[in-house]
């Protein structure tokens, strides 16, 4: 049994967080020590909560994370769901590196802009800002909320 320092030290969750996913019915109810009532994380708890903490950092939401957790309960009969949140959220994380992508490139492109400018360099200036100016429309599209084409 750990305590709720030990289990945020292994788990890499706030005590905060732990407690708050107890609150929220994530895990638990977490067993408590009776001479001073402080939590006392078991193994199976600490399994569950680096699940979690990995669901967590992958940007999970505790809906999801509170289905997934149901659907791991179910076993082989909720794998179809269970696939479904993975799925739908490895779809969500490709549309954000596809947008850091495009944030990359624009930085990229305006450092060469600055880079000609530094050096005087008219001709170069002139087709750093074509790329500039090319590269816009899937800024201004990202910024509006949108999401650029995929393979970008």
């Amino acid at each position: 049994m750990l305590t709720i320092q030990q289990t945020s030290r292994q788990t890499g969750l706030s005590e905060p967080t732990l407690r708050y996913y107890e609150e929220v019915g994530l895990i638990g109810p977490v067993a408590r020590d009776d001479s001073s009532g402080h939590r006392r994380y078991r193994e199976r708890d600490v399994d569950t909560l680096q699940a979690l903490a990995c669901l967590r950092a992958m940007g999970v939401g505790i809906e999801d994370m509170r289905t997934y957790q149901a659907n791991r309960a179910l076993g082989h009969a909720a794998a179809g769901d269970q696939r479904d949140i993975l799925l739908r959220h490895a779809s969500r994380v490709e549309a954000e590196i596809a947008a850091q992508h495009v944030h990359l490139e624009y930085l990229r492109r305006k450092a060469a802009l600055w880079d000609a400018r530094d050096r005087g360099d008219a001709a170069g200036e002139a087709a750093a800002q074509l790329l500039v100016n090319q590269i816009l429309p899937e800024l201004e599209q990202l910024v509006r909320g949108g999401v650029p084409e995929p393979g970008r």
